[in-house]
């Protein structure tokens, strides 16, 4: 097998591993602390601004608007619209521009 595949599968077993580990710590747990639940609350929130911060402070014309497009959808729709209109949005000015 090449490189690339023996990286990928690597990444995957430590994906996996990481998850179950999370989740074997927490369930030795009866109760979880509030300011722990809140920490955890808040790390979809935290990963969403370390993909979209270098974008939007670095990134070109496409990155900008799709951002744009995908923040105002995001006030009307629901998540899923959200990501493929801002997907839309920078694949097509990607290949135009």
């Amino acid at each position: 097998m090449s490189t690339t595949v023996w990286i990928i599968l690597a990444g995957a077993v430590l994906t996996y591993l990481t998850r179950v580990g999370g989740h074997l710590v927490l369930s030795r747990f009866e109760r979880i602390h509030p300011r722990v639940e809140a920490g955890l609350n808040a790390v979809p929130a935290a990963v969403l601004t370390t993909l979209v911060a270098p974008v939007a402070t670095t990134g070109g014309l496409p990155e900008l608007a799709a951002l744009v497009v995908a923040g105002l959808v995001a006030l009307r729709g629901g998540m899923m619209t959200m990501f493929i209109s801002g997907a839309v949005v920078l694949i097509l000015l990607r290949n135009l521009l």
